[in-house]
């Protein structure tokens, strides 16, 4: 699994908002609100397409 950094996901509405569209791009990921991650488990394609999705939404996001 790839762990990404979302510094601006605060609230159970940005994990909703962040699950709503990753669901729909097919992607295997578990998100921690706590830790600011979304970890995505694929290749790097999957990951390119996350942080594609996040920006997308509003959330920067980066590798750790």
């Amino acid at each position: 699994m790839v762990k990404l950094s979302v510094p601006d996901m605060h609230c159970e509405k940005c994990v909703e908002r962040i699950t709503k569209v990753l669901s729909s791009q097919q992607l295997k990921f578990d998100i921690s609100l706590a830790e600011h991650t979304v970890s995505i488990d694929g290749c790097d394609g999957c990951v390119s397409k996350a942080i594609a999705a996040l920006d997308d939404l509003g959330f920067s996001s980066k590798k750790l």
